[in-house]
């Protein structure tokens, strides 16, 4: 389920560095970037008239690469700066483009424009006359670009320095950085493509989630090796009734309602069951949550439940009453499932970016973490965390997220890793 890596800004530093190390220059790394760059531009706007915005950094040295390679492939090509460039490798880059640089103030639109102002590491916005003029410049522009990042987005936050333009694509160097996922930056381009200049990021701890290999029953399997889900009816059962149907949906093989008789209309399959069943062994997840309600006999019963140390999903109500009782009763084997309300009573002293929070809750829970969101993030203890930022916009609706607990009761009752369970569930969901 490893998709494509996401690296900080001090992570594609050291990174970069690494690469360096191998005795490859920087400029040449540029080049690579650029090269890159250029061919993506090409296929997607072919020799359409270009102007080409460069910085004084290095974004700025990709910027004037592209110019170059794609004069060479017959494209009109301007470039305009907002002044001269300051790194060795971005004036060597200057140099070889050989052409005019107009002032990006009067420079004359184009039929599309590239971003090349600044990228990863942007500490500060644009003053405004620079961000309104690249708004105009992108605005009047029927193709734009972003390289590396949109200039006034903050790369390891996605929060916007500075007014910033949508644009058509982002094309992104070496690898996706948390900016890319998390709003409101992730939200300022259409399609985002990574160029690869050779950076290895194979010990990233942080992913943006791609499918996931989901297997068929083995061919000996029964109800009980594809995982027994027991799901908590309380105050709401229609909440707990929803939970169980996407449990039976979402593979698990035995699912049990327990405490909702006839109160609620579910599938014949799922079996109706009262407290005792969950001294049943063969119990290979306990949902609770979702309708669970917030009285003190709801607090009781969730301390019940978790004393027999089953696997569990924790959601809703349940998330109210953990936030008072502690971790401690949580069992070794753990998903919580939080929006941000419920998060932020969980967890009221984290701060940072939901992914950095997110880790954080994971590593003090001891249990994964699923922050439900725009962008979920699900983490896990030993640092590990992925993000799916491209869900549909229908989830927002009151009942999905008793689906997603569901979902994850099914995977995480077969006995797999809950962090790439979870992982299985949101991708599901």
């Amino acid at each position: 389920m490893r998709g494509a890596p996401i690296l900080t800004a001090d992570e594609m530093r050291h990174a970069e560095a690494v690469l360096f190390a191998t005795g490859i220059s920087e400029y040449d790394v540029m080049e690579r970037a650029g090269r890159g760059a250029a061919e993506v531009i090409w296929r997607a706007g072919a020799k359409r008239e270009t102007l080409v915005l460069c910085g004084p950094g290095n974004n700025g040295g990709d910027g004037y690469v592209i110019a170059r390679v794609l004069r060479e492939r017959g494209v009109p090509v301007r470039v305009a700066a907002i002044g001269d460039p300051k790194t060795p490798s971005a004036i060597l880059a200057r140099a070889n483009w050989a052409g005019p640089v107009e002032d990006i103030g009067t420079a004359d639109p184009a039929d599309q424009s590239v971003d090349c102002l600044f990228g990863t590491g942007l500490a500060r916005g644009l003053d405004s006359a620079l961000a309104s003029r690249l708004g105009d410049l992108m605005g009047a522009a029927r193709m734009s670009y972003a390289i590396d990042l949109p200039s006034g987005v903050a790369t390891d936050s996605g929060r916007l320095l500075s007014p910033v333009p949508h644009f058509d694509m982002c094309v992104t160097i070496g690898a996706l950085k948390p900016a890319h996922v998390l709003r409101p930056g992730a939200k300022l381009f259409d399609r985002l493509v990574c160029i690869d200049i050779g950076i290895d990021a194979s010990q990233a701890q942080l992913w943006r989630l791609a499918k996931p290999r989901l297997a068929a029953p083995v061919d000996d399997a029964h109800k009980y090796t594809r995982g027994m889900v027991a799901v908590m009816a309380g105050q709401m059962a229609g909440a707990s009734a929803l939970a169980a149907n996407a449990a039976a949906q979402g593979g698990a093989g035995y699912v049990k309602l327990i405490g909702a008789q006839a109160i609620v209309s579910v599938p014949h399959a799922i079996v109706r069951g009262r407290m005792g069943t969950l001294e049943d062994e063969r119990i290979g997840c306990l949902l609770i949550g979702p309708g669970l309600g917030r009285a003190d006999a709801a607090r009781e019963t969730l301390g019940e439940a978790l004393s027999h140390r089953h696997a569990a999903v924790i959601d809703a109500d349940a998330l109210h009453h953990l936030a008072n009782m502690g971790f401690d009763i949580v069992p070794d084997r753990a998903i919580l499932t939080p929006h941000a309300g419920e998060f932020a009573v969980l967890f009221p002293d984290l701060d940072g970016t939901p992914i950095e929070q997110a880790r954080a809750a994971a590593s003090r829970a001891n249990a994964v973490i699923v922050l439900k969101g725009p962008s979920t993030i699900i983490a896990a203890p030993d640092g590990r965390a992925c993000v799916v930022d491209q869900a549909t916009s229908w989830l927002s609706t009151a009942g999905t997220g008793d689906v997603l607990a569901g979902l994850c009761a099914a995977r995480l009752a077969s006995g797999g890793d809950p962090f790439d369970t979870a992982c299985e569930a949101v991708w599901l969901h």
